[in-house]
Order: structure tokens, then C-alpha cells, then sequence
């Protein structure tokens, strides 16, 4: 047997917080890629140091459904799950290049093979695209369109930064739209002036966020000039300085990152093959006989 856990944040104050991650376990379910699949989180229940004991598999891939290396990956998880010999280096990651490592975990016996965050995986870069897609309506955007790749950033953890900058060199080397820009919130460039860095009309702004919360639907929005009050909402695409700003809101609700939940796992040895190809399938990111097959 073989489980996936999934370790989230979660929040006390916003409820919604903690949706994106149920609703990926759920696609990941319906996959049967897994004997078990079970969320957990820091900040809500079922908690990070309960979650193990709710599996009956042996081998257990622990996913973190986070954007980037850090505290969270690097401490707190490992010691909640008590991953026993747990050592940073094991990954031999430059902020960006994690990917999995063994260990038991000492209170159960467990054989754990933690991998790194989705957020640093390279198929985050095709749901951020994905992502583009849906708040346009386009399956072609690009041409035309600038990108904006919207983190956080901050001086306490520079691997914030690094996830934006490697998934926007990412799309931009893909050449699909015109201009590709990583943006942030606490440093330069600041998404307030979104519009100051693209010269194309018309700018989809994705923010590299798992769920929707205070930065994404109070900060963001009334600094990029979408509306003077969250509360009264926005236009989609709302006018600004003469452009046209598409805003997504977080991509990690996009349904298509279950499929980084899988392949995370995949990294690390699981064998969840014909898992991914179903959630490709259902999220409607197949292509050619797949695609005709799931539009049908």
C-alpha cells in the first residue's frame, strides 16, 4: 500500500484558506493513484503531527502544498512529522531544485519520502499558463499578452523570489507570450506598478499563491489600481493607466495542480503514472487523443 499526505498552511481567520488543498486531495482520489490520500495542515485540522497516524500504508510520499523552500519545508514540517535524521542538505537544493529524500518517521515507523514543495516544480510553470487560459477564456492566450508572476518576496527567505523569477525564465523561454515579468508584493519590481513594466495592452497577472486570502483579494487588487475597494469587487479585465489587467486571483485553485501534487510524488519513486494522465484528462490540460477522449 501506498498513501499520499498533503501538508498545507491553512488558517484560523479565513476559512477558504484551506479549500484548494481538499479539492486537489479529492482530484487525486478520484485518480487511484493512492490506496490513501489525507490533508493536513499547520493552522487547522487534522494537524501536521497527527497525520501519519491516520495511515494504514507503510510507505507514505509527503507532498508540501507550498510555493517555495523555507521555513515551513526546511523546519516545520520535518520536525511536526518527526522525520527522523532529517538534514536540509539531503535535498542539495540552491532555493529552487528540491526534489525528495527517505526517511522514517520515528513515531511510527513509517517510510516517508518527503519530496519538495509544488511550488518549485517545473510543471507549476504549465498551471500558471493554464491559469492565464482560464481567467481569459483563451486556450491560445499569449500572443499579445504580457504576464505578470506575482510573489510575495521578502528579505527573511530569499527562495521566495527564486520561485517567481525560475517559473517566469520558464515561460518566458517558451516564447507564448510577449513579455513575462516576475513581480512582487514587499520588494522591486512592485506589482502596484504592474503597468509601468509591460508594454503590451493587454497584462494577465497570476499570483504565485496557494489559496485566496488577504494578499489576493484585498492587497493586490486595490494596488494594481483594479478597484478602490475590494469590498465593491472588480472588473475582469478592468482598465488601468491604458492597459487591460486580467487578474487571476492565486493559482494554486487552479484544478490542474493536483497534477504537480502527482508528479511531486512521481519524483519520488510513486507509481501514479496513469493517476496523471486521469487528472489531465479531467482538468481538460490533455492534448490530442487524450483531449478528444475527455471531450467527449
Amino acid at each position: 500500500m501506498q498513501a499520499l499526505v498533503i501538508a498545507a498552511h491553512g488558517s484560523h481567520l479565513n476559512s477558504e484558506s484551506s479549500t484548494p488543498t481538499f479539492d486537489h486531495a479529492d482530484t487525486v482520489r478520484r485518480s487511484g493513484g493512492f490506496d490513501e490520500v489525507r490533508e493536513s495542515f499547520w493552522k487547522e485540522e487534522p494537524h501536521f503531527r497527527e497525520a501519519l497516524r491516520t495511515v494504514e500504508s507503510d510507505e507514505v510520499y509527503l507532498v508540501p502544498l507550498f510555493v517555495s523552500e523555507g521555513y515551513f519545508t526546511e523546519q516545520v514540517i520535518p520536525r511536526e512529522f518527526r522525520l527522523e535524521d532529517w538534514d536540509v542538505d539531503q535535498w542539495e537544493s540552491n532555493g529552487t531544485g528540491a526534489t525528495q529524500t527517505t526517511l522514517t518517521a520515528t513515531d511510527t515507523g513509517q517510510t516517508v519520502h518527503y519530496c519538495g514543495p509544488v511550488g518549485t516544480h517545473d510543471a507549476m510553470s504549465d498551471v500558471i499558463a493554464q491559469r492565464a487560459e482560464s481567467v481569459t477564456g483563451d486556450p491560445e492566450v499569449g500572443e499579445g499578452f504580457g504576464l505578470a508572476v506575482v510573489g510575495h518576496g521578502t528579505e527573511r527567505n530569499e527562495n521566495s523570489a527564486k520561485a517567481i523569477e525560475y517559473h517566469a525564465d520558464n515561460i518566458r523561454q517558451r516564447d507564448r507570450f510577449d513579455e513575462v515579468k516576475p513581480l512582487y508584493m514587499d520588494e522591486d519590481p512592485e506589482v502596484d506598478d504592474v503597468t509601468d513594466f509591460f508594454d503590451s495592452e493587454d497584462i494577465v497577472v497570476v499570483p504565485l499563491f496557494i489559496a485566496d486570502g488577504y494578499h489576493t483579494q484585498e492587497d493586490i487588487p486595490e494596488d494594481m489600481g483594479l478597484t478602490d475597494d475590494y469590498r465593491t469587487g472588480w472588473e475582469t479585465p478592468a482598465e488601468v493607466d491604458g492597459h487591460r489587467v486580467w487578474y487571476s486571483g492565486a493559482v494554486g485553485t487552479e484544478p490542474l495542480l493536483a497534477d504537480v501534487v502527482l508528479e511531486r510524488a512521481a519524483d519520488a519513486g510513486a507509481d501514479v503514472h496513469d493517476a496523471i494522465e486521469r487528472v489531465r484528462e479531467e482538468t481538460g490540460t490533455g492534448t490530442g487523443e487524450e483531449q478528444a477522449t475527455a471531450d467527449d
